[in-house]
Parts: structure tokens; C-alpha cells; sequence
């Protein structure tokens, strides 16, 4: 079955970016000058989804805002005869089929997904984390829709990390059994790096069998008191077969401080109307700190 439709959580109250996100939805802090999410959503549709849903709640109205139309706004535009910026804004509330359901209480991502059981039917889905931005030659989320294709079951995107740092992820217990493809065996989340399973984190990118529904609606909280997506798929892990896909691209943790700060400043440099100036800029920055 072809996976057409897509499940975006943004729900979240963003706490590690405040005071930035008190009035500002995280998911709307820019990289350079594109919000966060609207890299997701544009990984989404090259990758073929047709259908967008995004968990929001009710601080976050400005992400409907922005996939909307702006009329006067590109009226205003049209009228200065600035068609560059009027194209950029027309295509941004025109993206795709955007649908939007609120997530009332926040009671973890398994909630969350749950709260899109009716938009998703029983089809499988993809799932797409904001905090995860993948730079790739082929669409991360692409990659995975290839493989599913192939085994025709739940694919969750994972990376290696190292040993110190598997107490962060939701981590795989895992056989490989093709070149940077694993057969899941079982999932922890967040397990202490002397007793994890592996190194394979996941990475904010899922494809997953609608079983998963029936499972999340019986889940019990778990690790911070939150109905977590890990549970469920654990289970799901146990009824049916389940894959991991190491995925060729650059990841970037924008729900971190550092890592926002690295996608910013690489996103910037690849950049041709910003590339030679920042450049400059940062070689001289680095001049001073250097010299002092």
C-alpha cells in the first residue's frame, strides 16, 4: 500500500526554547528565514505525501496561519511589484492538503499520534518529529516509503550514536540483516548506556502500521508520566515484523540549543545570497576570538 498521508506533532509547550516560545510556537522559530516546520512539511511532499496532518494545541494557531493564505499581504506585494517575495509567500499558503486536529491535554507523543487515529484511518502513516530537520539528496522520509514498499511493515528512522549519548534516544534491539537495514527485535527508551541494547537511535522519522491505534488506545503512561510512542511500538514490535533504517543524510536536533544554532549557521553557508558575507563574518569573528 502506497503511504500518502503524514502525521506532523506540534503540540508541544517547547520549553527548552524559552522565553522565546512563551508567545511563539517552536515549531515556528526560523532557520535563517524559514520556520522550522516548513522544512518537515517540505521533506513531506517530495517524498509523495498528499495529505498532512499537524497535532497542534491551543497556543499554536500561527502554524495555521502560516500555511494559509495571506491575501492583503500578497496583494501588498503585487502592488510594489516585489513577485519574488510574492511567489514565496503564495507557495507557502498553498503547500498542500494541511488538516489540523488539537491535541487538548498533553499527555505525551502516543497521545498525540492517537489523536490522529480518525485522519489516518487504516492506512499505514508516516510520522515526522519537527525537532528532527534531515538534509539528504533523497528525501529521508523518501528512503524509508522505499523500504516499506519492499517489507511492507513499520520502518523507523534511526542513526548510531555514541555510547554516552543512547541515554537521550528511544534505542533499538536490533539484528542487522541487509547494509544499514535491521529487523527490531524490541525498543527502550532512553535506557542508561551500560544497559542499552545498541547504538541505532531513533531519529524522529516512522512509517506505521494502523494496528498501532488499537494498541495506544490501551497504553498506559509511562516514562514522564506521558503516553510514549516507544510503548506502543514495542508491542507492535511483538505482533508484527518491524524495521530500522539507518538513513543517508545530515540530521540536525533543532529542539536542541546547539543543534539549532549548527542548522542555522550550515544552512546560512549553503546559501548563495548569504554565503560569502556570513562567511567573512564569521572568519573575522573567529579572527578576533583568536587574536585575543
Amino acid at each position: 500500500m502506497r503511504i500518502k498521508k503524514a502525521v506532523i506533532p506540534a503540540a508541544g509547550l517547547g520549553v527548552r526554547f524559552l522565553p522565546a516560545t512563551k508567545a511563539v510556537p517552536k515549531e515556528m522559530i526560523p532557520i535563517v528565514d524559514k520556520p522550522t516546520i516548513q522544512y518537515i512539511i517540505e521533506e513531506a511532499i517530495s517524498s509523495g505525501i498528499e495529505d498532512i496532518l499537524i497535532i497542534t494545541s491551543r497556543h499554536k494557531k500561527a502554524i495555521e496561519d502560516h500555511f494559509d493564505r495571506f491575501v492583503s499581504l500578497e496583494d501588498h506585494l503585487r502592488g510594489k511589484g516585489k513577485h519574488d517575495l510574492l511567489r514565496i509567500v503564495e507557495e507557502t499558503g498553498g503547500m498542500a492538503e494541511i488538516h489540523y486536529v488539537r491535541q487538548g491535554i498533553p499527555r505525551g507523543l502516543g497521545h498525540a499520534i492517537y489523536c490522529g487515529r480518525r485522519f489516518v484511518g487504516s492506512e499505514p502513516f508516516a510520522v515526522l518529529l519537527g525537532d528532527d530537520i534531515v538534509r539528504s539528496q533523497v528525501p529521508c522520509l523518501k528512503q524509508m516509503i522505499d523500504l516499506y514498499e519492499e517489507v511492507q511493515t513499520t520502518v523507523i528512522g534511526v542513526k548510531e550514536v555514541p555510547q554516552a549519548e543512547v541515554s537521550k534516544y528511544g534505542i533499538l534491539d536490533a539484528e542487522l540483516v541487509k547494509q544499514n537495514i535491521y529487523r527490531v527485535h524490541d525498543l527502550v527508551e532512553k535506557p542508561a548506556p551500560d544497559v542499552a541494547p545498541s547504538r541505532l537511535a531513533i531519529m524522529g522519522r516512522y512509517i506505521i502500521e494502523p494496528e498501532v491505534f488499537n494498541i495506544l488506545s490501551c497504553t498506559e503512561p509511562g516514562a514522564g508520566d506521558e503516553i510514549q510512542l516507544t510503548d506502543a511500538l514495542k508491542e507492535l514490535a511483538r505482533q508484527k515484523d518491524m524495521y530500522g533504517l539507518i538513513f543517508e543524510g545530515q540530521r540536525y536536533d533543532v529542539g536542541d540549543k546547539l543543534g539549532y544554532l549548527k542548522a542555522t549557521v550550515e544552512f546560512a553557508l549553503e546559501r548563495p545570497d548569504l554565503e560569502q558575507p556570513f562567511r567573512s563574518y564569521l572568519e573575522g569573528l573567529l579572527g578576533k576570538k583568536t587574536r585575543r
